[in-house]
């Protein structure tokens, strides 16, 4: 490293001005410690070291709309991002968080292990490629842009109430898209209930839009739920539990949401609709949740669970552009499901990400009860 030092610093070496020397012996400092890159730079760190700068600022987008920037180097993994976001948030722990990356119409989450950069380098030139092959190699394919977003992925450990900014700005801004499409199971007095707890939340203690309610109920009631009363009637209903609510805050009626699906099987779900014609007992359209349970099937129309497969009975699972197979039971004797999807990718990686996590905290259980 000492000769490195003084040959960077001869007149006669091509890189000799101070600043691109003392970003080469970082650069091979941080090489020796943290491991080495796999791919070239992004375009985004080249566009800095030519405008001699190292400092690059990210934007990181939240479920409740904001965002902040984050300084990310060249040797920043994303279990390092994650641990600085939560620190910079206050959260009390950055476990089952993740960053997730939007590219044209994917969302992908990036492995705690990678390079930052280095996966973003990666899907670009993926996706260029499997662009340049589908138009035939004809047109050009323009540069391509990307958001990170900071999202809760793995939900084990997630009880409503022990971290409030957790809760305040990812969890509550994270399930209500999914209890409003209709995912879950809720009777029709829980459904009043939250949403009297969603209107406090986006109004607080302004009535006035209640004026509106058939506009605004598509904001407070899940999709499928909506037909059984009338505006009228919804209306009547929540305003009566808005009052009986007075005096919460936004903040504890996000919370009250949250405490109130946390007693459901389905909450801190990722849903898929996928279609499959192996199994003549279920319904050839399906709704799979993943959670912290296991693979769960449901009815789409009921909402019934029909049947949930732990993760330790799950041997094999497997993906591709147009489908997601999974077994269950050892492969002899296991029985299959094939699902018709587009999203076959997220299923794939959120069950690693949760079979990872189980066998993780198994061994560190056998290595806890082997030190006793």
């Amino acid at each position: 490293m000492q000769r490195l030092q003084k040959a960077l610093r001869c007149d006669s070496f091509p890189l000799s001005s101070s600043f691109f020397s003392s970003c080469f012996i970082s650069s091979v400092n941080i090489c020796c410690r943290n491991g080495s890159r796999k791919y070239p730079p992004h375009l985004v760190e080249v566009e800095a070291i030519q405008h001699k700068t190292t400092q690059i600022f990210h934007k990181v987008y939240f479920p409740d709309d904001s965002d902040e920037a984050f300084e990310v180097e060249s040797s920043t993994k994303a279990k390092d991002f994650c641990h600085n976001i939560s620190g910079r948030l206050m959260l009390k722990s950055s476990e089952g968080f993740s960053l997730f990356v939007k590219i044209t119409d994917k969302v992908i989450s990036v492995p705690d292990g990678d390079f930052f950069f280095d996966f973003v380098r990666h899907l670009t030139d993926w996706i260029r490629k499997a662009r340049h092959v589908k138009d035939g190699g004809a047109a050009m394919v323009p540069s391509l842009t990307y958001q990170v977003f900071f999202m809760k992925k793995l939900w084990t450990n997630t009880v409503p109430g022990k971290d409030s900014m957790a809760d305040s700005i990812f969890h509550y801004y994270q399930e209500l898209p999914k209890y409003l499409r209709g995912y879950h199971k809720c009777s029709r007095e829980e459904a009043h209930q939250l949403a009297a707890l969603i209107y406090r939340v986006k109004f607080e203690e302004d009535n006035s839009h209640f004026q509106n309610t058939s506009k605004i109920l598509k904001d407070l009631v899940p999709q499928d739920q909506i037909r059984l009363q009338s505006p009228d009637e919804w209306k009547r209903s929540i305003m009566t539990l808005f009052i009986k609510q007075s005096g919460k805050t936004c903040e504890d009626a996000k919370l009250s949401f949250l405490k109130i699906i946390y007693k459901w099987p389905t909450f801190g779900s990722a849903f898929f609709e996928v279609k499959q014609t192996t199994d003549p007992n279920y319904p050839e359209t399906l709704l799979i949740a993943i959670n912290k349970h296991g693979v769960s099937l449901i009815d789409q129309k009921t909402k019934d669970i029909l049947t949930t497969h732990p993760f330790t009975k799950i041997s094999n699972w497997s993906s591709g552009n147009t489908y997601f197979h999974i077994t269950i039971g050892n492969l002899v004797r296991g029985s299959k499901l094939l699902c018709e999807t587009s999203l076959g990718y997220k299923m794939d990686d959120l069950l690693t990400s949760y079979i990872s996590q189980m066998l993780t905290t198994m061994t560190k259980q056998r290595t806890s009860r082997g030190n006793k």
